[in-house]
């Protein structure tokens, strides 16, 4: 059986629990042992069991090779207490799993477990907040709107200004969006984009946005000093000093600037266990327990790497914000000791960095009810928070620019047209789908071509205007349709039944004129002052 990717998405640590011992099961050799004077079929030692799930771990692209031998000793002890394993006489349900020479069994029964069940649902679509619907029992002045018709005098109006006639028009001012609204914004912008990047059809499944506060997001947006790091409006929130003062002096090692040099050997090592102590007796995990399986869900796209990164940056953002400062100031310590040449080892067994990951692993990610994958998860978690610290705990700039400009338009003021935009509400644009060339074709020719015509039909039909208006709005319409045009008038006599030329009548001769013959000019005196 080939190991796969467990991507993300609901019940990710059953699924890779799942994953685990199917994969456990069909790669353990078993074989014949003999234990006090008596042989037994199909069995393994315990030093064999971790060897194999060792090595299989290390290979499965879910886990990796940082896996150490220890916390395959701890998985093995929980797969005898959920039955995945047996004693040879039979006996599961403790820890007591050594790695030694003691011999364990499959049971017969499955131990794969089950799946819960679900409603089944379409992809859910976040919907954004519409400010510009006044809220109920609020007296808001606003515009009122009926469905458009679009006719002659409609198509006038809105293509006069082509030929510099301007109507009347008013300004007309958005309702002012207040805190609340803008951090309703942040909250449903970031889950939205939190569902598109993991590519999920709802997040219901894995977060309980009622959990979301949207303050949060906007503070740990906003909030921040030079560095990127969160700064606090609640100071009683702030870490102690004398801890603060101990990670700056293991990070700076041997630079340190709160604390005298040391004087005596193995004072990095007590301060070490100062720090891991302080942070190992919190209730709760820095991403804490509602965000679980939401952290989980982000380390199947842990091969994407950008994805990966991207996730994460809006996950750190639901945080409250003394535990993303908490989670800032953590890993940027631990990152700096890991690379710290200059620094003694804090372990005599163990490598730097693995000791940081045991030692930190569980204060910064955990279930309430504790999963049996917990430790490796979070293990492999805080690996790539070390690597990509300063990438995931900056905030996301194109997430941040989005939305900032998204408040802008809603805030931007609007010209309406009197007897045009005033009176129409337009339709929210609908989802598309991809369709073939000869369709697109089909629908250009149709979809638009064929209400021009109808418009042009009336403008030429309309008896109710002057016959220069009719001229004036048929010259327009060529000018911006000339292709429609062209189809109902394809020669100027077309054009011109429209307009029949009147008969001219010949004024009547008056009478009188004709009695009087032509009498030539006569010179008269002229009176001269």
């Amino acid at each position: 059986m080939e190991p796969r990717l467990v991507g993300p998405g609901p019940y990710r640590a059953t699924r890779l629990w799942n994953e685990i011992i199917e994969l456990f099961r069909a790669g353990m050799p078993l074989r014949k042992h003999r234990c006090r004077f008596k042989s037994y079929e199909r069995c393994f030692k315990a030093s064999e069991a971790v060897d194999c799930l060792h090595e299989l771990l290390g290979s499965n692209q879910n886990f990796g090779p940082e896996v150490t031998r220890n916390q395959t000793v701890k998985l093995l002890k929980k797969f005898l207490k959920n039955h995945v394993i047996e004693d040879i006489k039979g006996r599961w349900g403790k820890e007591d799993f050594q790695d030694d020479g003691h011999l364990y069994r499959f049971p017969l029964s499955s131990p794969l477990k089950p799946y819960p069940k679900k409603l089944s649902c379409g992809k859910e679509v976040i919907k954004f907040p519409d400010w510009d619907e006044p809220k109920a029992g609020a007296s808001q002045e606003h515009i009122p709107v009926k469905s458009v018709t679009m006719n002659s005098e409609m198509w006038y109006k809105r293509h006069s200004i082509a030929i510099g006639e301007v109507p009347a028009c008013k300004l007309v001012f958005r309702r002012e969006l207040t805190r609340t609204n803008v951090e309703e914004i942040w909250k449903s912008m970031t889950l939205s984009q939190l569902q598109k990047v993991l590519g999920l059809d709802s997040l219901d499944e894995v977060l309980d946005r009622k959990l979301v506060n949207s303050k949060h997001i906007v503070q740990n947006a906003y909030n921040v000093n030079k560095q990127g790091t969160v700064i606090l409006e609640d100071k009683s929130k702030e870490l102690p000093h004398w801890i603060l003062s101990a990670m700056k002096c293991l990070a700076n090692w041997p630079s340190c600037s709160d604390l005298k040099q040391p004087t005596y050997s193995g004072f990095e090592r007590d301060v070490f266990k100062t720090i891991v102590d302080y942070f190992g007796q919190m209730k709760e995990p820095l991403l804490t327990f509602h965000f679980f399986d939401v952290f989980v869900s982000v380390l199947g796209l842990l091969q994407k790497h950008s994805k990966a990164v991207e996730a994460l940056q809006i996950s750190c953002l639901l945080l409250p914000p003394e535990n993303r400062k908490r989670l800032q100031l953590l890993v940027r310590m631990m990152a700096r000791i890991s690379f710290n040449k200059d620094l003694p080892p804090l372990s005599e067994s163990v490598r730097t960095r693995t000791l940081m990951v045991q030692a930190f692993s569980r204060c910064i990610l955990c279930s309430k009810d504790e999963i049996d994958l917990d430790e490796l998860l979070a293990a492999k978690l805080v690996s790539f928070l070390m690597d990509n610290y300063q990438e995931i705990l900056s905030v996301p700039s194109a997430l941040k620019s989005s939305i900032e400009e998204h408040v802008v338009h809603l805030q931007r003021v609007q010209i309406k047209y009197a007897g045009a935009d005033t009176d129409a509400t337009f339709p929210p644009p609908s989802f598309c789908h991809q369709i073939s060339t000869d369709e697109f074709e089909y629908q250009r020719a149709t979809g638009s071509q064929e209400p021009l015509a109808a418009l042009l039909e009336e403008i030429a039909m309309n008896k109710d205007i002057s016959v220069k208006d009719k001229k004036k709005q048929l010259k327009q319409f060529q000018k911006s349709y000339p292709e429609v045009y062209r189809v109902r008038f394809p020669t100027p006599e077309t054009e011109a039944v429209l307009f029949p030329e009147k008969t001219k009548q010949k004024p009547p001769i008056l009478m009188w004129a004709l009695k009087k013959p032509f009498q030539s000019f006569q010179r008269t005196r002229s009176f001269r002052m």
